[in-house]
């Protein structure tokens, strides 16, 4: 009989099952016994509480005091905060001092010289609303934090990622702190910034800072590594030092890793920046923060778009500046405003001949501007021939700033002013007097928040909190790591769940676990099979791609503005946003995954006469599952983090506990719940994770199916 080419993954039989399931069901039924008869291992009882709340806020008490005493503050976090305050003061005042139409024009150039004329316009249509909706100072102060967050932590990154790649401890040492790092939800890192730093805009620096350093480090890092070992052998051959290699062979070489890493790092700041308005960022985020404090939905959704603006905005200029040497190469270079597709229409010729003729006279322009200053300048003259139209592009920024300053156009002019708060307003009651409960029917936004609510949320936190004894669910927790990976995780795991209630955290940690169930489940259930319909569809798979490009480029915190439009504050609101935010890796990576199975795989199933459900089922889907697993891992620290932020509009749990700490100068309060997340996410992420390695390495050993 032929024997099929493939790697199909190795099935237990049913036998090979029995040990872990008997010993699953004995442990759970000793405990649901033990909790009877021992009442500590039911409900956890408080006397275990280690008081490190109330020890944060004497810790913060000390701090207040020698604040201006200590040589701790006084000769390191006092200069270092006022040094930033300095630089980032200067940007901001720099961008608020320059008329709007020559930012605007300035993003322009910038976006044509990295990326053609069709960013260029992209820039203006993105900068543009956030003059409308009358939030100029706004963008540009958040803005300002982004540009001295991104710098900063490029500044740090890069060269952390470089001597991790020339020096295996150091990478070995930085790999697992990396890991945590991005496996904590952004919330945590405003806690020990606000401790040292106080109130203002340079803890929300610092803060971006740590969070968005993982990429850059990590990327940079990678991208070195993958150099090819050839290319470097031969470099040493011609005589080449170790500086020379690293400047001049692995760095261009790993330029596009680096660039990827430095998307991520803007992607991941702005995420935190507008969260940074909790302890006082400012800029966007603060007014999304207020507006949904206040239940003005329609200023919170002008915000909001400003922000997804200049996320676009952002995302598309650092992807263009990872590609500038592709798109400066004049044998890629087709039309400038048209797809190449409507080559030979007369009208789109036209317009391309326009385009050409006016390019050319601006470069000749520009040629006679660098002669001239030149002249002027004559210790740049080679400066100013070799970079003709950035110098005149410089030029006729500066000469138009000045005129425009003395002519009086400063800011954004208020007769220009798109004003779509009223409407959207209007809209939000609206839809919560018509769509509460449509007709009468039961069947509307009132009923199925309620079902969730009645049904869903409070059975399940009930279970979890009130009937299911802590020592079960602690038992589970380990139980599935050493099912995974072994003793070590499932110490690991052990541990961490066990200190969370030593925090006092027990109950909102389980609240927060009912939310996150429940969405992960929802997400799975919508993106696997979105996922999979992909995968065998083109049309869908190129209809979904801009979806989720777009869903992937919000920062999270936008996501509950739309939400709370139809289902107003409260857990549901985190639910639904987190079904957006989080479905997207699961959809991604199961269509990625079922995609690269092997084709001689499917060619050998078919001739076998297995259905398209039996070759999804049997082969595709059993290959694809360590990608999938993947995707859910993802998921479920994107719903994690997504439940956090919730707490903002009053859903329960561990994300409240943080933000009401945040509101209340509980320091405390904040930290011991920020801490009991980081336990979560740790733990989840590390059973996941283990899951999908485990699933990995089966799937690889797997003999050949006859």
């Amino acid at each position: 009989m032929t024997t099929l080419p493939a790697r199909l993954p190795k099935t237990k039989t049913r036998f090979a099952f029995w040990p872990e399931v008997l010993a699953l069901l004995g442990g759970i039924l000793l405990l649901l016994w033990l909790s009877q008869v021992i009442l500590q291992l039911d409900t956890f009882p408080e006397e275990w509480n280690l008081g490190l709340q109330a020890a944060m806020n004497t810790f913060k008490r000390w701090i207040v005091v020698n604040r201006n005493t200590h040589w701790m503050f006084a000769y390191f976090f006092e200069p270092l905060s006022a040094f930033i305050d300095f630089c980032l003061r200067g940007v901001e005042d720099f961008l608020l001092w320059v008329p709007w139409p020559v930012t605007i024009l300035a993003f322009f150039f910038l976006g044509e010289r990295l990326g053609g004329l069709r960013l260029a316009l992209l820039t203006v249509f993105c900068l543009l609303p956030m003059g409308l909706f009358g939030l100029w100072d706004e963008s540009m102060q958040t803005f300002s934090l982004m540009v001295m967050s991104v710098l900063a932590t490029l500044s740090v990154g890069i060269p952390v990622g470089i001597w991790a790649a020339q020096n295996d401890r150091v990478e070995k040492i930085l790999r697992p702190i990396l890991d945590t790092m991005q496996t904590m939800p952004a919330f945590v890192y405003l806690i020990p910034v606000l401790l040292f730093f106080g109130v203002a805009r340079v803890p929300s620096l610092i803060a971006t800072v740590i969070y968005a350093l993982p990429p850059a480090i990590h990327l940079t890092n990678l991208g070195l590594r993958g150099v090819s070992p050839d290319v470097i052998e031969a470099a040493t051959a011609f005589g080449s030092t170790d500086r020379q290699i690293l400047r001049k062979v692995k760095l261009p070489l790993a330029m596009p890793a680096i660039m990827v890493g430095v998307n991520q790092t803007i992607m991941m700041a702005l995420g935190i920046v507008v969260i940074a308005a909790l302890i006082g960022g400012g800029g966007l985020g603060d007014v999304v923060l207020k507006s949904l404090r206040q239940l003005r939905v329609g200023n919170a959704l002008e915000a909001g778009l400003a922000i997804v603006f200049m996320a676009i905005l952002l995302d598309r200029l650092s992807a263009a500046l990872s590609r500038i040497e592709y798109h400066q190469n004049p044998k890629y270079k087709g039309y400038r405003l048209f797809q190449e597709s409507r080559r030979g229409h007369p009208a789109v010729e036209r317009i391309e001949n326009s385009l050409d003729f006016l390019y050319t006279h601006a470069g000749q322009t520009a040629e006679q501007m660098a002669v001239f200053m030149g002249k002027i300048l004559t210790k740049q003259k080679r400066w100013f021939t070799a970079h003709a139209s950035d110098a005149a592009t410089l030029l006729v920024l500066v000469i138009l700033a000045l005129i425009l300053k003395l002519i009086g156009v400063d800011e954004f002019p208020e007769a220009l002013r798109l004003n779509i708060s009223k409407p959207v307003d209007a809209l939000v009651k609206w839809m919560q007097v018509n769509l509460y409960d449509i007709g009468g029917s039961g069947i509307g936004t009132g009923p199925f928040r309620d079902f969730l609510i009645l049904s869903v949320f409070q059975p399940l936190k009930r279970f979890l909190v009130e009937q299911l004894p802590w020592a079960l669910i602690l038992f589970f927790a380990a139980y599935s790591a050493f099912v995974t990976a072994g003793w070590r995780l499932a110490l690991t795991a052990l541990v961490m769940t066990f200190t969370i209630g030593l925090f006092g955290m027990w109950e909102f940690a389980m609240d927060t676990l009912g939310q996150a169930l429940v969405a992960v489940v929802l997400c799975v259930l919508v993106g696997i099979p979105l996922g999979i319909w992909a995968s065998h569809n083109d049309r869908v798979d190129q209809l979904l791609r801009p979806i989720l490009d777009f869903l992937q480029t919000i920062p999270i915190f936008v996501y509950l503005v739309p939400v709370i439009m139809l289902f107003g504050t409260g857990s549901i609101a985190g639910l639904i946003s987190s079904l957006l935010y989080a479905v997207v890796p699961v959809i991604r990576l199961t269509n990625a995954g079922i995609r690269e199975v092997d084709v001689t795989l499917r060619e050998s199933a078919t001739a076998f006469g297995s259905t398209p459900m039996q070759m999804l089922f049997k082969v595709e889907i059993p290959l694809a599952f360590p990608s999938i697993m993947l995707g859910i891992n993802q998921t479920i620290m994107m719903v994690l983090a997504m439940v956090i932020i919730a707490g903002l509009v009053g859903a329960t749990g561990l994300g409240q506990e943080v933000y009401q700490g945040f509101a209340n100068d509980d320091l405390g309060r904040s930290t011991v719940a920020g801490l009991a997340i980081v336990l979560c996410a740790i733990v989840i992420d590390r059973i996941t994770q283990a899951m999908a390695r485990k699933v990995a390495t089966e799937t690889h050993l797997a003999p050949a199916s006859h």
